[in-house]
C-alpha cells in the first residue's frame, strides 16, 4: 500500500511537536509493515492545495490527513470526490470521526493502527454541495463558535476555554428561528433554537459520536424554544451523556432531510464539522451511505 500523507502543522498537537521527527517515525511504522510512505509538512493556508495535489496522482494511494476536525473534513470531502481512501490521524481537539472510526488518540498507537488496518466503506453526508463527515448544525453552535473566534487562544486546552467562555457569552440570547422540515417526506414546522444533523446517528457515549458509521442514516437533533435557563440545563445533559432525557431535544433519525428558512436573516451562519459556512435559505441533506473509502481499524 502506498501512502501519501498531508500533516497540518498548525493543527492542534502538531502545534508543539517536533514535526520532522513525527515524520520520520510515521514513515519508519508503515514501512515496517511493508508499505510506502511519504509525507508532507504543511501550514494550514497551504492544505486544501497540498490535498487537491495529492488526490490528483495517478495510480492507486491512501491519502493520510493530520490535523484537526476542519483538516479531515476537507480530506474527506477530496478523498470522497476522488475515490481515494482516507486515512485519519487524529491531531485536533475532539478528533470526532477518528473517534467514530475507533482510531486511537495516541498519535503513535493511530500509526500502528492505521499501518495493520483495512479499507473499509463508511458514510459521508452532504448539505447541498458541502459534504461533512459529522455534522451540519444550525442555529446555537454557530452563534457560539462566531463568538469564540472573536477570542484568543493557541492551544488545544486555550480553545476550549476559550469555547466555554463563548457559550457562556452566547447562553444570554439563545437563538429562535421557524424552520419548515421535511424528513423522509414528512413536513414538520417549528419554531427553534437549534438543529443538528448528524452523519449517523449518536451512540450513547458523552461526546457526539456514532458507535457505527456505515449505517446509512442522519441523526437529526431538535431544540426547541430554549431560554437561558433551558440552555443551560442542555449543557448539562449533553456534558453528563443524559441528552435524550431532556425534554427540549427531539431525536429522529432519517436519510433525506430538507430545511426551510422563510424568515432568514442576513449573515445567518450554519456549521459543517465546526466550521463556518454561510446559510442558505434552502438546504438538502442526504447520507450517501458507503460511498467514502477509509483506511481504519477494520470496523465491527
Amino acid at each position: 500500500m502506498k501512502v501519501h500523507a498531508v500533516f497540518n502543522r498548525d493543527g492542534g498537537t502538531f502545534r508543539t511537536m517536533d514535526m520532522e521527527a513525527f515524520a520520520a517515525t510515521a514513515k519508519s511504522i508503515f514501512e515496517s509493515h511493508g508499505h510506502t510512505f511519504e509525507s508532507e509538512i504543511i501550514p494550514g493556508k497551504k492544505l486544501i492545495k497540498a490535498l487537491e495535489r495529492v488526490c490528483a496522482e495517478p495510480g492507486d494511494h491512501v491519502l493520510m490527513a493530520g490535523g484537526g476536525d476542519g483538516t479531515i473534513s476537507a480530506a474527506a470531502d477530496f478523498a470522497w470526490k476522488s475515490q481515494i481512501p482516507l486515512a485519519v490521524l487524529p491531531a485536533g481537539t475532539m478528533n470526532l470521526f477518528a473517534r467514530a472510526l475507533k482510531i486511537p488518540l495516541d498519535l503513535n498507537a493511530a500509526l500502528e493502527s492505521l499501518a495493520t488496518g483495512s479499507i473499509e466503506a463508511v458514510d459521508i453526508s452532504t448539505a447541498n454541495d458541502e459534504s461533512f463527515v459529522h455534522q451540519f448544525s444550525i442555529g446555537f453552535q454557530p452563534q457560539m463558535i462566531q463568538v469564540r473566534n472573536t477570542l484568543e487562544y493557541r492551544s488545544r486546552w486555550g480553545k476550549r476555554l476559550a469555547s466555554m467562555r463563548a457559550f457562556a457569552k452566547a447562553m444570554g440570547r439563545p437563538p429562535k428561528f421557524l424552520v419548515r422540515m421535511v424528513v423522509d417526506g414528512t413536513t414538520i414546522e417549528r419554531t427553534v433554537s437549534a438543529i443538528s444533523v448528524a452523519n449517523n446517528a449518536y451512540g450513547h457515549g458523552v461526546l457526539p459520536v456514532p458507535e457505527v458509521v456505515n449505517r446509512g442514516e442522519l441523526g437529526v437533533y431538535i431544540a426547541g424554544k430554549l431560554t437561558p435557563a433551558a440552555l443551560l440545563k442542555l449543557a448539562f445533559t449533553v456534558l453528563t451523556g443524559s441528552w435524550r432525557s431532556n425534554p427540549d431535544v427531539d431525536e429522529v433519525v432519517a436519510r433525506k432531510v430538507e430545511l426551510h428558512f422563510p424568515h432568514l436573516r442576513r449573515g445567518a451562519k450554519a456549521t459543517i464539522d465546526g466550521e463556518l459556512i454561510p446559510l442558505p435559505r434552502d438546504v438538502k441533506i442526504a447520507v450517501r451511505a458507503g460511498e467514502l473509502k477509509v483506511l481504519a481499524p477494520k470496523l465491527p
